[in-house]
Parts: C-alpha cells; sequence; structure tokens
C-alpha cells in the first residue's frame, strides 16, 4: 500500500484492500473516502466489504464515487463536507490515486489559492497541471454551499 501525503491531514492512495484498514488505524489515520465506484473493474473489493473492515478498524468509512473524468458539483461537495467534518487524518483512495487527489484540489478545504493546490499534489505526485483551467477559483466565498451524499457509516 503506497500513501501518498498531501499534508498533515490528508493522504492519497491507490486501490487498498480491507485489510489495510487495520494498518492505516494504526498509522494515525481517522477516516477514509473511497472515491470509485463499486464494481468498477474485476478484482475490486467491494463496497460493503471495505465499509465493515474500516469499521471493524475503528475508521469512519465515506463512498464519494467518481467516474469518467467527471467531477459533478454534488461530489465536490461532498467531498468538502467530509474534509471539513473530519478531525484527524483521513485518506482518501481511488483506482490509482488521481481521483482522490483531484477531488481534493476541487473540493479546496483548507481554501487554499490554486497554485498552492497544483504544488501539493506535485509533491505528493500528481501533476495536475494540465488541469488547471478545470480548478478555477474555488474558494468557500467565490460558490454558493452545496450539499452532497457521504454515505457516511
Amino acid at each position: 500500500m503506497e500513501i501518498r501525503e498531501v499534508d498533515e491531514d490528508f493522504a492519497v492512495a491507490g486501490q487498498i484492500s480491507p485489510e489495510s484498514m487495520a494498518r492505516l488505524a494504526e498509522r494515525g489515520f481517522v477516516a477514509v473516502i473511497c472515491n470509485r465506484p463499486d464494481a468498477e473493474e474485476p478484482g475490486q473489493p467491494g463496497i460493503d466489504a471495505m465499509r465493515a473492515a474500516a469499521q471493524d478498524a475503528g475508521l469512519a468509512f465515506h463512498h464519494i464515487p467518481v467516474s469518467g473524468g467527471t467531477f459533478p458539483e454534488p461530489a465536490i461537495a461532498a467531498f468538502r463536507a467530509v474534509r471539513l467534518g473530519t478531525d484527524g487524518p483521513m485518506l482518501a483512495y481511488c483506482r490509482t490515486g488521481t481521483r482522490s487527489i483531484t477531488l481534493e484540489t476541487l473540493a479546496n478545504p483548507h481554501n487554499r489559492p490554486l497554485s498552492r493546490r497544483l504544488q501539493d499534489a506535485q509533491v505528493a505526485g500528481y501533476d495536475l497541471s494540465a488541469m488547471a483551467d478545470r480548478f478555477g477559483d474555488r474558494s468557500v466565498s467565490s460558490r454558493s454551499p452545496g450539499h452532497g451524499q457521504s454515505n457516511k457509516s
């Protein structure tokens, strides 16, 4: 399991296993966000198994699936709400980590300028510069509040 630290409270990873949840808890994570649709590809652990393993390890689990390179506003709002509503380190995962770091960059939970968000992604090993025009000004004051579903368990 390769974990890429973005900041002191957030990291991303590619697909993890149910067995990874106990190790994540031991490392100090308090919550996990899955950004993959269930059954996206053969052999992927099912969302119910991931949720159960997270709960068994004492982790909050959130399922905010996105696919096809699209990032709908409800998913961005749900991601932001989970990030802002979680006290402690969290890990978001998808197939490679790219969707998760993209959602973090779009959600902008710390109201950081775009240059800082792109730099944070780059330090974590993700070059999002080609998508910079899609990120725009995503500060809290620049958009109306929204509510999404996080399927928290």
